[in-house]
């Protein structure tokens, strides 16, 4: 008969209460290679109605319930937000639990205290749900990816901005309308901050950058943007001339730039897989010099993905197919790059009077800021007003000489206002 081992879980929401499900699913059934069972669960509020049938003697409100619980092997840390999850994770590793997290924040502002003081403690700590949800890609960038320099990881790693997205492009929707469809679906929150300003994204991306370049990547030093700015007319117009929009989440380096993280609204060609992504689903693309590009697709988000993930976990920490203790490799020194030496292509909406020489007055500012125009595109004539959208497609150039020309673009008066500067990512021939 093989032993069981306890699981302690902090938190019991949505995620929680579907990991609570699968593990009284396996108990289930009939001699299971690995046995499990729920063994004590911490919950912010007793009366509140979960989907799950749990024991209620072994759920609490207090947190040592399950931290310093001998029949707990395992804790499972569900309740997000980097306080006081780093101190009750912190907690747990010190008491000689293995500690599974799905937390992206902790992770990313804490990660690497966390890491040291469960190597300290000769346990495991283990946290690939943090990141795209059901898609496995902690655990290929940390074993099965050692092999390769890492040259670039980039995704679309938020379901809800993905949503809002693809609604935009495939209907025509304003934002607005579309993030109040996704609230009501559950899609996003009520505060939807996190998400549609990118914060999410951000706190993913630096977990995805520590490990493809052993170093850190604290989050004041990632290029974040979210989706506010983009409007539907962008996609009409991106979609005339090859492209959609995605929001992106990005890390590339190498030893002579540095490592450049950036978070931020993107053309993508729509000939390239990462245009066919749609809806909440994720994608995540890693490029190895040994390996070359990798895809990585599902679903990001939601309580029975994000489960599997955790679960995958717990059974790897129960089976003994990790190793004692978490990775400790010293981080690598690396140079981090500026967003304003970032090179790209830009797409560039402005609304303008519709009379001669407007097109040659942005055109000298872009010039002047060594930035050449490769299309142009006059579209929606206001006759009535004597207005007309001008869309501009550049040729690569420098980040700081696009801020420039921007700022310069404003003051011009025969341009009403600017309306979207959105970066063309480059994708390989």
């Amino acid at each position: 008969m093989n032993q069981t081992t306890g699981v302690g879980l902090l938190g019991l929401g949505v995620v929680g209460s579907a990991v609570a499900n699968a593990i009284i699913d396996r108990h289930r059934l009939e001699d299971p290679s690995i046995s499990l069972n729920v063994a004590a669960a911490v919950v912010r509020d007793l009366d509140r109605t979960r989907a799950v049938d749990l024991d209620r003697s072994i759920i609490s409100t207090d947190p040592d319930s399950v931290i310093i619980n001998h029949e707990v092997g395992i804790v499972v840390e569900l309740m997000g937000g980097e306080n006081p999850a780093f101190d009750y994770i912190t907690a747990a590793l010190k008491a000689g639990k293995h500690v599974v997290t799905a937390n992206k924040e902790v992770m990313c502002k804490r990660g690497s205290e966390l890491l040291a003081t469960a190597a300290e403690n000769n346990v495991q700590l283990l946290y690939e749900a943090s990141v795209a949800g059901g898609i496995p890609i902690i655990g290929p960038l940390m074993n099965d990816l050692a092999a390769n320099t890492i040259q670039s990881v980039r995704g679309i790693i938020n379901g809800t901005t993905n949503f809002i997205l693809t609604k935009m492009a495939h209907e025509g929707a304003d934002f607005d309308d579309v993030l109040a469809e996704a609230q009501g679906l559950g899609y996003a929150e009520s505060d939807p901050t996190a998400d549609v300003d990118g914060f999410d994204a951000l706190y993913k991306i630096s977990v995805l950058a520590r490990l493809a370049y052993h170093t850190e990547v604290p989050v004041d030093v990632i290029h974040r943007e979210g989706i506010r700015g983009v409007h539907a007319k962008d996609f009409r117009y991106a979609s005339e001339l090859g492209f959609t929009i995605k929001l992106l989440a990005v890390a590339q380096a190498n030893r002579e730039s540095g490592l450049l993280a950036r978070v931020h609204p993107a053309l993508i060609p729509l000939t390239v897989p990462m245009a066919s992504v749609n809806g909440v689903l994720n994608a995540v693309e890693v490029e190895g010099d040994l390996v070359g590009p990798l895809w990585f697709q599902g679903p990001g988000a939601g309580p029975d993905p994000t489960a599997s993930a955790v679960m995958g976990d717990i059974l790897r920490i129960a089976s003994g197919t990790v190793s004692s203790g978490s990775p400790t490799a010293a981080p690598e020194p690396f140079k981090i790059a500026s967003m304003s030496d970032h090179t790209c292509k830009y797409y560039l909406r402005l609304t303008a009077s519709d009379r001669p020489g407007v097109l040659a007055n942005v055109a000298k500012v872009l010039g002047d800021a060594d930035i050449s125009i490769n299309s142009v595109l006059q579209k929606d004539t206001d006759i009535e007003n004597g207005h007309a959208d001008l869309v501009i497609m550049t040729h690569p150039a420098r980040e700081a000489n696009m801020q420039d020309a921007v700022s310069a673009i404003n003051d011009l008066d025969t341009v009403l206002r600017l309306d979207s500067l959105l970066r063309v990512e480059t994708y390989a021939e």
